[in-house]
């Protein structure tokens, strides 16, 4: 029985779908878990417009992440189904 076969059949309490969302000062992540398995993961980075200024500038990552955001969430939607 594959894993697909096995989560069908169980309810949401035993295996739950999960959204995680993750920011840090130069990367937003989403992944979607069901149960103990990854179904998707994506990863957004600043770090190269942040190293035009020799580092973190906060006002910067804060903006990145209002953008990425909403792609990364989007892209592990997709990805998961």
């Amino acid at each position: 029985m594959t894993y697909s076969e096995k989560t069908a059949r169980v309810s949401l309490k035993d295996a739950p779908l999960i959204l995680g969302i993750e920011s840090s000062c130069d990367e937003t992540a989403a992944a979607i878990i069901r149960g103990r398995k990854i179904l998707s993961d994506e990863i957004a980075s600043s770090a190269s417009v942040q190293a035009e200024y020799g580092g973190v500038v906060p006002e910067i990552a804060s903006r990145a992440h209002v953008v990425a955001v909403d792609k990364v969430v989007a892209a592990a939607i997709e990805k998961a189904h």
